[in-house]
């Protein structure tokens, strides 16, 4: 358990509003991306299935977080996956990635609409080219909570996503979930893979953009009495 200040209410004074420089290493997520190549191993009844797919994802920055003395930056992000054969979506996901300056701490958080959450968790350095970040089925802080459906007929025991970015501006992911299947003894190993390219430039966080336009505001009436 980490130590933390005996004061836990004051929040950290003059933070800098700009999300964008101050993601660390998750500055290179920022932004829209494309995959083409996901490849999915998933369990069924007869045995493992492969499956192609397409991942689009968007990742935008958000305001300064503070829990009292601790502070955040971060990313929300939304990532939608089909299949080359079907229309309806294989996969939803939305969540945050956060960055905490002052330790080096890298959190994900995820939402999947079958009824199962996470929180995972790591640490990078600034300028890492790699992130890991994990959670466990039973933690109460970096853990898996999911439905009775699922905790009866795919347990999730454990979850491992590892993160890599590329000279080229790309990225790449390997994600692990750790499945018990209902009538089986040994965990499956569910995996996504793919390798993503950049869509589109992220945004400034909200709080930038309101900022910027009130300077232009004062711009434009400072203009205005000069004429």
């Amino acid at each position: 358990m980490p130590a933390f200040p005996d004061d836990i209410f004051t929040e950290p004074e003059d933070v800098d509003p700009d999300t964008l420089a101050n993601l660390g290493p998750l500055r290179r997520l920022a932004g829209g991306w494309e995959g083409l190549g996901g490849v999915d191993v998933n369990p069924k009844a007869d045995g493992p299935e492969t499956r192609a797919f397409m991942e689009r994802s968007l990742f935008e920055p958000i305001d300064p977080q503070a829990n009292g003395p601790q502070l955040f930056y971060g990313l929300s992000y939304r990532i939608q996956i089909n299949t080359p054969e079907e229309d309806i979506t294989f996969h939803h996901q939305v969540g945050h990635w956060l960055w905490e300056p002052a330790t080096g701490l890298v959190i994900q958080t995820l939402s999947i609409p079958r009824g199962q959450i996470a929180i995972a968790s790591g640490h990078a350095a600034p300028d890492a080219t790699r992130l890991v970040v994990s959670a466990e089925r039973g933690r109460t802080d970096y853990g898996i909570c999911s439905t009775p459906f699922l905790e009866q007929a795919f347990r999730t025991d454990g979850y491992r996503l590892e993160v890599e970015f590329h000279a080229d501006g790309s990225w790449s992911y390997v994600s692990d979930t750790m499945l018990l299947v209902r009538g089986r003894t040994e965990l499956f190993q569910h995996r996504d893979r793919n390798r993503l390219t950049w869509t589109s430039a992220p945004e400034p966080n909200p709080l930038m953009r309101l900022l910027a336009g009130r300077d232009g505001a004062v711009v434009r009436a400072t203009l205005n009495d000069q004429t």
